[in-house]
């Protein structure tokens, strides 16, 4: 698992940037009447490793409000919170080890 280090501050100008990104992403992990589990947290620390950038979805059987999950998932995984959007948000955590082609490089 990921180590608990605390996420960056990112900009204004950062956070657009992932929101675009992200606009086309398909939603890879889905909180359902379960809520947040350790298999829940395992898919989406897999998903942050591989591409740094995930979308999520909060289904209508969720217990927690969707703004509440988001962050709560985001916290344990050590991502940020890049944007709620309905009962879609996203989440971006950089991940040093994957190549450097492969990282998302963020504005200035």
């Amino acid at each position: 698992m990921h180590k608990k280090t605390a996420p960056p501050i990112l900009t204004g100008k950062q956070l657009r940037y992932l929101r675009g990104l992200g606009h086309h992403l398909v939603p890879t992990v889905m909180l359902g009447k379960e809520g947040i589990t350790e298999n829940l947290l395992k898919t989406t620390e897999q998903g942050l490793t591989a591409h740094e950038l995930i979308k999520a979805k909060v289904m209508e059987t969720c217990p927690e409000d969707r703004r509440t999950a988001a962050a709560t998932l985001a916290e344990k995984v050590g991502a940020v919170l890049v944007q709620v959007l309905g009962r879609t948000f996203l989440l971006y955590r950089q991940n040093p080890e994957s190549p450097a082609e492969e990282q998302i490089v963020l504005p200035k």
